[in-house]
């Protein structure tokens, strides 16, 4: 369904807005929650809350202080959180993505580490998968708890167009240009792309980078590394992107087509594409869009490996999760604390996978057999649990001001607008704080 990928488009819509808001952060008495007695969480206003009230319902049973939902409709959620998170207004606790959709909260010191949360309970991070919820950890503290499901990025394929093309899913980079030739030569596009949205765009060189270089180029460019992109690595990778192009994987007007009005799901389901590389989201898309290509055609699998990369062939990119981080002007950290176990608990696991999300919980896994889809549930489970690496998303790790102008490098020089040093100098004057 459309609404699936809505958190992570609104996520890298955030832009100059955060940075004004913030500017007025100091350190005077402004910020903090408001003291009503209560706990108000906030959360992005979508199809999720149902299980996000089911978990306040049942916190509320037991708990001398009280938890209030509040939400604020999705379009709306980045500028009005910014707008309030250092007023009386501000929630005790909010949902966010993580990386750098918090990155300027902790800089204007608005957030609570949560170390002595872990201190008192480990639970609050043991219950999670590492590569999830090292998402959070920010100058090496954390400051989020893991609560909806996970986003991994899938190649996703069609099974009669492969089979027509006598193409098999790729396991390698190699095999994916040898698909990309074979599915042209039989007339269809090899790979949809909604270019113009320009973040489709992006999964391709955020994964094709940590299998060239590994996590540790992207992480060194993003504390301010800028050599990091002019690295031999960081060449090879656009080389190989360019090579990607050149070969007409993506057709010739990917960059008319989006992905937000349903045009390159579309390509896929009707045959007119064999691959795409989406977000896990995709999958409950297709079945909302074209419920029997979901059913019968549609194929997936992870992204290829890279002969000689020193990238983990078991890393992933994606989104790891939403998280709750915590105001550090709360006025009432114990029930808090308490408020957050219920992140892991099985109620918890079990409403959220009800409405098709996969949490990263470590017992999820034994909830799998009740997913909408087990089997895909099984496959994205089996890789975020096992991915040494999780790459967020590139417009979510860096802060929300540097969002278009990573857009505008990835778009510019996949047609050709820029070549590699014009890509590189635009990665390199990106802001990291």
């Amino acid at each position: 369904m459309k609404t699936r990928a809505l958190p992570r488009l609104v996520a890298a819509a955030a832009t100059l807005a955060l940075a004004l808001s913030l500017s007025a952060c100091g350190d005077g008495d402004g910020g903090g929650s408001s003291d009503d007695g209560k706990i108000h969480v906030l959360v992005y206003g979508d199809a999720s809350n149902k299980v996000e009230k089911k978990i306040v319902d049942t916190f509320n049973k037991t708990s001398d202080v009280k938890v209030v939902l509040d939400t604020i409709p999705g379009a709306d959620y980045q500028q009005k959180l910014q707008t309030i998170i250092n007023t009386p207004q501000a929630p005790d606790v909010f949902f966010n993505w993580g990386g750098g959709s918090i990155q300027p909260f902790v800089k204007a010191d608005l957030l609570m580490p949560l170390d002595d949360f872990i201190k008192d309970n480990p639970d609050l991070e043991n219950k999670f998968l590492p590569s999830v919820f090292n998402s959070a950890v920010v100058d090496g503290k954390p400051y989020g708890v893991p609560m909806r499901g996970t986003q991994p990025v899938l190649l996703f394929h069609n099974k009669n167009v492969l089979d027509k093309a006598g193409v098999q899913p790729p396991r390698t980079w190699d095999e994916l240009i040898d698909a990309v030739k074979k599915l042209k030569a039989e007339g269809v596009t090899p790979i949809a792309l909604g270019g113009g949205d320009r973040w489709p765009t992006q999964m391709w060189f955020q994964y094709l980078y940590d299998r060239v270089a590994g996590p540790g180029l992207f992480q060194k460019a993003l504390e301010g590394d800028k050599e990091a992109w002019n690295s031999a690595d960081s060449k090879k990778a656009l080389g190989m992107l360019r090579e990607l192009v050149d070969a007409g994987a993506f057709g010739k007007n990917y960059d008319s087509v989006k992905y937000t009005n349903g045009a390159s799901p579309a390509l896929l389901a009707s045959g007119k594409a064999g691959f795409e590389l989406m977000g896990s989201w995709y999958y409950a898309q297709q079945q909302e869009d074209a419920a029997d290509f979901a059913k019968e055609g549609l194929g997936y699998t992870a992204f290829p490996t890279v002969e000689g990369g020193k990238g983990d062939p078991g890393n992933v990119a994606g989104n790891t999760n939403n998280f709750y981080s915590v105001l550090k002007k709360t006025k009432h950290p114990e029930a808090v604390a308490e408020f957050l176990k219920l992140m892991y608990s099985d109620e918890f696991v079990k409403a959220q996978m009800a409405i098709g999300n996969l949490p990263t919980t470590t017992n999820t896994k034994k909830f799998l057999d009740t997913a909408a889809s087990p089997e895909y549930s099984r496959f994205q489970y089996e890789l975020v649990a096992k991915a040494p690496s999780f790459q967020l998303s590139w417009d979510q790790a860096y802060p929300p001001s540097a969002i278009t102008s990573i857009h505008q490098a990835i778009q510019q020089f996949t047609n050709g607008q820029i070549d590699e040093d014009g890509f590189i100098k635009a990665m390199q004057a990106l802001p990291t704080e």
